[in-house]
């Protein structure tokens, strides 16, 4: 990644023909720059002279071209995103304006922004830290309620600020440690061992509990996993288009039509949902059919719950079937779904001796969907989240947190066993680092590189 600290600029709307389009530049000479072509009210203004926080309406045209017109945002450093002077172009949406107005600064002492620049240079310049700004890339990729609650509490800081007080705290005690190895000889204690007990409990509590929040964090921001799994012809793809509405998968009466797993999302109670359409499980020499079934089973590993369908008029041995799922994944939650009522006119739901729930449906009439839908939100871990909880979602944090927590077990350890101050301190020093990782208070080069490559160019 480029780390200077020159003018840069980047279209920040998306590619296309629209209403309007907004460039964005951010450096210290962008202000001036833009000042050389912009014209209000027929006048080449001055906009070095214009406050922060001002909108200016007007033309932006060469000796040669009047370009477009325009609305010019001006921030000036330390008052914007970026922590730089910074300029936003709202333009007419045309993909030839864009490019003539991007052109024209390019030629005038701007080069393209990378990936993720903007906010990079946000983190540098000490308006966010790096939880922070990951958590910008996350919002605008949330797309469920949940998954923006989550993002926006952690761009708030909610989640970093708990950290940096611990890691704090700890670098109190940490100080006073590394003290005591300044009188080693004099055998004096600075740091009250009790007193630090407490405080290691205190944070490995909460590091434990951020720990364990993670696997709702996952499925809120990735949406939840749900694999409709079942014999050949029993509904499932009927049941995913009832589910969304929408003629998604083929229908068809012939068994084994899916090959391959069909996905799609839907948004229940502002939670995303991942309902995957797998291969019908049966014995078959079909070697392209075998395959789709290997994929149902990769796709019930990877699914929170599991929805078994079975047909209503054709029950034979698919208890056995179901069981054996259970008997392969035993932590699986998994509700037995029972098809095609509308094709018989009574069950007898004894024939079937599975443990897991059981709902009645009927796909193609859509009858029991809502039933269906409201056990699928009550048996999730979605139901656990409550206003305000500080969550763990992004699999960085995760890594740091269990880093960090291990090193601290290591600390506990010691001072059950008496250790030296000097190797206690290593261990400390551990934990402050992996602490420090997430909120940027230790970086390096890399970590910033494959952080904010994952970002879309302008933000």
């Amino acid at each position: 990644m480029q780390m200077t600290q020159d003018n840069i600029i980047a279209l920040a709307t998306p590619q296309g023909i629209g209403a309007i389009g907004v460039i964005r530049l951010s450096g210290t000479d962008v202000i001036k720059i833009c000042s050389q072509f912009f014209y209000a009210k027929g006048k080449l203004k001055d906009l070095t002279k214009a406050k922060g926080y001002t909108l200016h309406f007007g033309l932006i045209k060469t000796e040669n071209q009047l370009i477009d017109e325009v609305l010019v945002s001006v921030f000036k450093a330390p008052h914007s995103y970026t922590g730089e002077n910074s300029i936003e172009i709202s333009c007419h949406g045309s993909h030839y304006i864009q490019q003539k107005l991007i052109n024209l600064f390019l030629k005038n002492g701007v080069r393209l922004a990378t990936a993720g620049e903007f906010t990079l240079r946000a983190f540098l310049n000490g308006k966010l830290d790096l939880s922070q700004a990951e958590a910008v890339a996350d919002l605008i990729a949330s797309n469920s309620k949940a998954s923006h609650q989550i993002a926006m509490q952690q761009m708030r800081g909610g989640f970093s600020s708990d950290l940096k007080q611990l890691r704090q705290e700890l670098l109190n005690f940490a100080s006073l440690i590394e003290l005591e190895l300044d009188f080693a000889e004099e055998d004096v204690n600075f740091a009250n061992r009790d007193d630090f007990k407490a405080l290691l409990l205190k944070i490995e509590k909460l590091l434990n509990d951020l720990i364990n929040s993670f696997a709702l964090g996952n499925v809120l921001k990735n949406g939840v996993p749900i694999a409709i799994v079942g014999e050949p012809n029993v509904g499932k793809s009927t049941l995913l288009n009832a589910l969304l509405n929408d003629d998604k998968a083929i229908v068809s009466e012939i068994a084994g039509t899916t090959r391959d797993a069909i996905e799609d999302e839907l948004i229940i109670n502002g939670v995303c949902y991942r309902f995957i359409d797998t291969a019908g499980i049966r014995e078959t020499k079909d070697v392209i059919e075998n395959k789709g079934i290997k994929k149902t089973y990769e796709n019930i590993d990877k699914a929170q719950l599991v929805l078994y369908l079975v047909d209503a008029t054709h029950l034979k041995d698919t208890d056995l079937n179901i069981n054996k799922i259970q008997e392969k994944y035993p932590d699986k939650k998994i509700i037995t779904v029972i098809n095609k009522l509308d094709l018989i006119n009574d069950f007898d739901s004894t024939k079937l001796k599975t443990q897991n729930p059981k709902l009645f449906i009927s796909a193609k009439y859509k009858t029991g969907i809502d039933k269906l839908i409201s056990t699928l939100t009550d048996l999730s871990t979605t139901s656990n989240l409550s206003p305000n909880q500080t969550i763990v979602s992004n699999a960085r944090h995760y890594d740091a947190l269990n880093q960090a927590l291990n090193s601290l077990n290591e600390v506990s350890i010691g001072l059950e066993n008496k250790i030296s101050s000097d190797l206690m301190a290593i261990d400390i020093r551990q934990a402050l680092y992996f602490l420090g990782e997430i909120t940027g208070e230790v970086t390096n080069e890399d970590l910033l590189g494959n952080i904010f490559a994952n970002f879309c160019i302008g933000k």
